[in-house]
C-alpha cells in the first residue's frame, strides 16, 4: 500500500493463524502437563483452561514488547 500500512487481509490472516498456533500448541502442552490428553486430542477444564486463556492473552499482549507475533513477522506486518 502507498501509505505504509499492511494490507488488512494480512493482518486478519496473521491474527487467525497466531490464535490457532497458540491455542493448539499451548493447549496440547498444558494438557500433556495436566493429564488432559484424550484419544481425539485434548480436553481442558478448570484451572488448565484458565491457564490456556492466560497464555493466549500473554501471547498477544507480549507481542508488542518482542516485535510482533510469529505470523506478523512471517507476513512482514511488523
Amino acid at each position: 500500500m502507498a501509505d505504509g500500512k499492511p494490507a488488512t487481509w494480512k493482518v486478519v490472516i496473521a491474527a487467525i493463524l497466531d490464535f490457532l498456533l497458540v491455542f493448539f500448541v499451548g493447549g496440547y502442552v498444558i494438557a500433556k502437563l495436566t493429564g488432559g490428553i484424550t484419544e481425539s486430542g485434548f480436553e481442558l477444564n478448570g484451572l488448565p483452561a484458565v491457564a490456556l486463556f492466560a497464555l493466549v492473552a500473554v501471547y498477544f499482549i507480549g507481542a508488542k514488547w518482542v516485535g510482533g507475533t510469529v505470523f506478523q513477522r512471517l507476513f512482514g506486518i511488523t
